[in-house]
């Protein structure tokens, strides 16, 4: 059976880091392709200002162009609404039902995830994938972990993997601010930034 993993996110913009957790995740769980699912309209962002998505998408297209195991959908850029984590789920479900459907996020996610959307559908459906991010106590990651495996009878992988404290809301103060920033970007996003003029 095919293995493959969604990797969803507003990537406002993608960088190295993204794509370090993607190739983590493809080599530690054997996955045969990882979908990057840029997000439409997020509900739990309604407040923040989020880059056009035609923008992002082209980003990533960038980010990922030649890597074999690397896909990209526009699925949560033209749906209208809001994007549900549990929709987009079920829809790469439906499209491919003799796949196993993993699904890789940040652990600020997992501490968020009883405000989602139909949680229960959610671990119901996938290999729920969660990777660590800058800022968070490993014992309080396995603690919430446990309890969220408990509560919905569901199993939780805890990706540890060395840090890479990269942000893209760091990336965007430092191109504001007119410093380099290249080197924390995948080749051809540093110039497609620099082309359209984004974040300054």
């Amino acid at each position: 059976m095919t293995k493959k993993a969604i990797f969803g996110g507003t990537f406002d913009p993608i960088h190295i880091g993204h794509l370090y957790i993607a190739y983590q995740a493809l080599y530690k769980l054997n996955l045969d392709k990882i979908i990057f699912v840029p997000s439409g309209n997020p509900p739990h962002k309604t407040e923040r200002i989020i880059t056009d998505s035609k923008l992002r998408y082209h980003m990533i297209f960038e980010a990922i162009k030649g890597e074999k195991n690397f896909e990209l959908s526009s699925y949560e850029i033209e749906k209208r609404g809001l994007s549900y984590s549990y929709e987009t789920i079920e829809y790469f479900k439906n499209s491919e039902k003799d796949t196993e459907w993993y699904f890789i996020t940040g652990v600020d996610c997992l501490m968020e995830i009883e405000t989602w959307k139909n949680v229960d559908d959610i671990l119901s459906n996938c290999k729920f994938i969660v990777f660590n991010r800058p800022g968070y106590n490993i014992c309080d990651i396995l603690k919430w972990k446990e309890f969220i495996q408990n509560k919905y009878k569901k199993n939780i992988e805890f990706l540890d993997i060395p840090l890479l404290d990269i942000s893209s809301t760091e990336i965007k103060n430092m191109i504001k601010n007119g410093q380099e920033v290249y080197y924390l970007l995948p080749k051809g996003v540093d110039e497609y930034i620099k082309h359209k003029e984004l974040y300054i």
